[in-house]
């Protein structure tokens, strides 16, 4: 397993090195953006990214778009960034990121990241289709379709779609839903949950004509229910 950091700061390059050798990960330092772009094109066999966002010759943003629409969605991606305001987390994980830390951060928490990006990774290997309604999630392929037709989501959308289908009616705290999905706890205060959510109801039409509706309560969270048209619009749950 090969672990690859683009930092162009040599201190923190070394640093980076040495805290995932600590943690017994080989790992393959990149200084630009361009060599990384040209490891990635020659398919050279990388198993999660680290990324610093500002670079001298390429923005680690505009890497990542470029890794998600060329390469494999599963390649996990985690942005190393000074930036730390709520619109640049959330422009981060649209472009791709599946994680973010802030400098300067701690070993323990970028190796506490790592393992659990790679966790999900390899939980996912395995074919896991799911069929509801018009709907259909291939988590395997990171795909989902809505009468046959297939819905661009960004990674985190996915994921956050891929929670609700797979649990219909399951009630998710604010705090469970962020550990889930980004690995932390999300301040009230943030917008971020609640972008996401809304991007996913507009991009899937998550509403009663499609049989899914996603319920929100402020104090206990969100859930999606199934809706049935035969009944006097009354939502059916499954627990």
């Amino acid at each position: 397993m090969i672990i690859a950091s683009l930092e162009d700061d040599p201190v923190q390059a070394q640093y980076i090195v040495h805290t995932l050798a600590e943690a017994g990960f080989n790992s393959k330092h990149f200084a630009t953006g361009k060599d990384l772009l040209v490891a990635l094109k020659k398919s050279e066999k990388l198993d999660l990214l680290l990324i610093d966002w500002e670079l001298p010759d390429i923005s680690g943003k505009d890497i990542v778009i470029w890794i998600r629409a060329n390469l494999d969605n599963q390649l996990p991606v985690i942005f190393l960034t000074n930036r730390n305001q709520d619109h640049d987390l959330v422009t981060g994980l649209n472009a791709g990121a599946d994680d973010y830390l802030v400098k300067p951060f701690k070993a323990p928490e970028l190796i506490a990241r790592i393992k659990a990006l790679l966790r999900r990774n390899n939980a996912g290997n395995t074919s896991n289709i799911i069929k509801q309604g018009p709907y259909q999630l291939n988590q395997q392929k990171r795909e989902i379709t809505l009468h046959g037709e297939p819905v661009q989501l960004a990674p985190k959308e996915f994921d956050l779609a891929y929670l609700f289908f797979s649990n219909i009616g399951r009630l998710f705290s604010r705090d469970t839903i962020s550990a889930a999905i980004w690995n932390r706890e999300i301040p009230a205060t943030s917008r971020t949950l609640d972008t996401h959510l809304s991007n996913i109801r507009q991009k899937l039409h998550i509403n009663p004509e499609n049989g899914v509706r996603i319920v929100s309560s402020y104090a206990l969270g969100y859930r999606m229910e199934l809706f049935n048209h035969h009944t006097d619009d009354t939502p059916v749950t499954t627990v």
